[in-house]
């Protein structure tokens, strides 16, 4: 699935006063090497993601469900990267 304007990254902590780190998140059937790869979400400047920000990723149908952390490396219309921070796996032990 490619990215789609539509089902943009979500804002979950704001920074106070405008500067410093906010967190997103996003989720997606795309794996994390797909959203990680530069200008794959194309409207993060107009979002108000910025450079230092974390983002949460998401794969929906991996199974299991795996989740991605990520840091915007590079931002605006159309010039959106992440980079790989750590990747939140599951184990059902019981």
């Amino acid at each position: 699935m490619a990215y789609s304007t539509a089902a943009p990254p979500k804002l979950v902590v704001s920074s106070i006063g405008g500067s410093g780190v906010q967190v997103w998140t996003y989720a997606s059937t795309d794996a994390a090497a797909v959203v990680d790869g530069a200008n794959y979400i194309t409207d993060g400047g107009s979002l108000g993601l910025k450079v230092g920000d974390v983002m949460y990723v998401t794969d929906t149908d991996a199974s299991p469900v795996i989740t991605t952390v990520h840091q915007v490396s590079a931002t605006g219309d159309g010039t959106t990267d992440l980079n790989d921070l750590t990747t939140i796996n599951q184990t059902d032990t019981d």
